[in-house]
């Protein structure tokens, strides 16, 4: 709702000396299909009329009777209210019954003289066929579809290591454009594949070495003709061309993604930058090349669709998930459609959206997970990646002298903790991990040999990894409930669960403090994570450190602790903060995105962490004095991660393996 109209409906309900607070109790009493969604700077309140006109339809048998079988109120369609808008006129409205009853009508005609009746909303998929697109086993991501809709490009491991290929569509021929040539080639976070407006080339994102360097990542091309790649963009992470084939807008991985268009000419001109630490993803022009669309959000998961005109004017934002939102495609000129996790985290899903009216409809449902999207210039044919991916939690042992300075690097023994499973975290004689079954999602712990459920809630979904207290004796972690993030507290066996806060918006991993009287947090304050401790004694919270911080990590005597910074292109740096807020001096650690968990080794100097590329990682000891580090494990290549921790004296590693699986869909639209 804009301003206009949320000032509107506050003088409303001071007519009826109610504050909006009261009118929106009233509205849950009566359960009035009132949808809410509030942001920071802008708050929307809309409802599905066929929901408003169903719940009228029943409450208008309880409205208060006057005794001579009149309803002392009469509800009167008003012709001068245009586009199916309703006016409710109350007439002599008696007693405390009556004026309750008025204040639930007003909240109805509010709402729909807000949003008055739209037009018919369509699935534009309610007609289509999805077939397989490949056949093989393995991985199959980062679908791209060329303008005409016959030939599509995607990652594969199908010759054992990842590649791009190229493939006409119902052909059932392959060709591999990269063949091996290139070792980093996925990034998950960005279209890595994209078609030129001619369909004479397939762009190809690439990264060499650590991906810290600007000239680190590029765009190249590959002629679908046949023939070596090129370079085709230095500097650039994704390309979108306009229509006309005129012009092409991308962003450099530089700190706020920034947003450029280049022309025929090859003149260049810089359009948006998005503060430190936001980012600018997805590029995407509308159908008459008047806008440019494009994600922009922190990461990993608080991210809705933009818009800009390509002069840099006229900045929207189009959506309100604050969720993980990717791979818009435009079907005609108002059908957008792009991947959104749902309010509980689940997903990614299929989402459409009318980019006029902006009300999202889920058109994806049953338990398929989507990772990208792309759609022909005529929106007849798409492509989607399927997500088959399922995780399990694993230990490694580690050698004797793995924690030593000089200790050997050997392959590590496995052994599978539990067959379903997520970020593991250790205890005296326990772990615990997050899980999901039955399609509740919870937290388990594992202990003589027996694993069994502590906490799980139907209507959330859990925030990062549960953090353990240095005697093992309690657990924090945070869930997403609806819109509210909620930090819990209960005992290691599941018992005494507390709600210590449910208004802070959190972020990431909780830490407990070493004396384990507070936790910290990171808390998003003005579209930005920064670090909070919040007590249990319910002292207010008190901010620790202002700038862009998240995931925290107590260093074992309690003096520092680390955390993440901001995210620049595929990295970003490890930093620390003494316990009184200043910073704490360690060398300069530049890490890999899905690398944010360290964890502390034993002899409290020293860290492990994860190194390697986006897809592939091994774990490594960092001495934080000198700044020293070697590998201590040699994991297969098919072995990916995302969290992990150390056993409590340090033998052995506990990670969540990630076992990739993904296929590719064709979606045809039926006419």
């Amino acid at each position: 709702m804009d301003r206009e109209r949320l000032d509107s409906w506050k003088k409303i309900a001071a007519h009826f000396k109610r504050d909006v607070t009261t009118v929106q109790r009233w509205e849950r009493r009566e359960s009035m299909p009132v949808h809410r969604h509030v942001h920071a700077k802008q708050g929307s309140v809309y409802a599905f009329r066929a929901e408003l006109d169903a719940w009228w339809e029943s409450r208008r048998g309880r409205l208060p009777d006057s005794g001579n079988g009149a309803s002392e109120l009469e509800v009167v369609a008003d012709p001068t209210v245009q586009r199916g808008g309703l006016m409710r006129r109350i007439r002599r409205p008696v007693g405390l019954a009556a004026a309750f009853a008025a204040v639930l009508l007003l909240g109805y005609a509010v709402v729909r003289l807000a949003y008055p009746a739209r037009e018919t909303w369509r699935n534009p998929l309610a007609n289509a066929t999805f077939t397989r697109l490949t056949d093989w086993p393995g991985i199959e991501q980062a679908v791209e579809i060329s303008r005409d809709g016959r030939w599509a490009s995607f990652l594969a491991d199908h010759d054992g290591h990842m590649d791009a290929w190229l493939t006409r569509i119902g052909s059932g021929n392959y060709r591999n454009l990269t063949r091996g040539d290139h070792s980093e080639l996925v990034n998950p976070s960005i279209r890595t594949l994209g078609f030129s407006p001619d369909g004479a080339f397939v762009t190809v994102w690439t990264r060499s070495s650590d991906g810290s360097r600007p000239e680190d990542i590029k765009l190249m091309a590959a002629p679908i003709a046949g023939g070596e790649l090129r370079d085709f963009l230095r500097d650039a992470a994704e390309v979108a061309w306009s229509h006309d084939g005129r012009q092409f807008v991308y962003h450099t991985t530089a700190p706020g993604d920034p947003l450029f268009v280049r022309d025929a000419r090859g003149v260049t001109r810089p359009i948006y930058v998005a503060p430190p630490g936001v980012h600018c993803h997805f590029p995407l022009w509308s159908k008459d090349d008047a806008y440019i669309y494009f994600a922009r959000g922190v990461p990993p998961d608080d991210w809705d669709i933009w818009r800009i005109r390509p002069s840099g004017a006229g900045l929207q934002r189009i959506t309100f998930h604050d969720s993980r939102v990717s791979h818009p495609v435009l079907l005609d000129e108002r059908t957008l459609l792009y991947l959104a996790s749902d309010p509980q985290g689940s997903g990614p899903w299929l989402y459409a959206l009318d980019v006029e009216q902006r009300v999202p409809h889920r058109i994806s449902f049953g338990l398929e997970r989507y990772t990208s999207l792309a759609a022909s210039a005529g929106g007849t044919r798409l492509v989607a990646t399927v997500d088959e991916s399922k995780s399990s939690i694993w230990s490694a042992l580690l050698g004797p002298d793995a924690h030593a300075s000089g200790g050997a690097r050997a392959p590590a023994p496995l052994s599978l903790v539990s067959a379903m499973g997520l970020s593991p975290r250790t205890g005296p004689g326990y772990i615990l991990y997050v899980s999901a079954r039955a399609g509740r999602q919870g937290i388990w712990r594992a202990s003589d040999g027996q694993n069994r459920e502590l906490w799980s809630d139907a209507h959330s979904i859990i925030v990062g990894a549960p953090a353990v207290t240095r005697d093992g004796q309690h657990v924090a972690f945070t869930v997403v409930d609806g819109e509210r993030t909620i930090l819990y507290t209960m005992d290691s066996d599941g018992t005494k669960v507390r709600a210590l806060t449910r208004t802070l918006k959190l972020r990431g991993n909780p830490a407990w403090a070493p004396d384990g009287r507070s936790i910290v947090s990171a808390v998003l304050r003005d579209g930005e994570p920064c670090l909070m401790s919040i007590f249990l004694d319910n002292t207010p919270p008190s901010l620790l450190l202002s700038e862009y911080s998240i995931d925290p990590v107590w260093s074992p005597d309690g003096q520092f602790l680390l955390y993440s910074g901001a995210d620049v292109g595929t990295t970003f740096p490890l930093r620390a903060v003494a316990r009184d807020g200043r910073p704490y001096p360690i060398p300069t650690l530049m890490l890999t995105r899905g690398a944010r968990r360290v964890v502390f080794s034993p002899d409290a100097h020293s860290v492990v962490l994860l190194r390697g590329e986006v897809g592939h990682k091994n774990f490594w000891l960092v001495d934080l004095r000198t700044g020293a580090e070697r590998q201590i494990t040699d994991l297969a290549p098919d072995i990916a991660i995302s969290d992990f921790d150390l056993s409590r004296d340090g033998s052995a590693v506990l990670f969540d393996r990630i076992q990739e699986s993904s296929r590719i869909a064709l979606i045809e639209r039926g006419g």
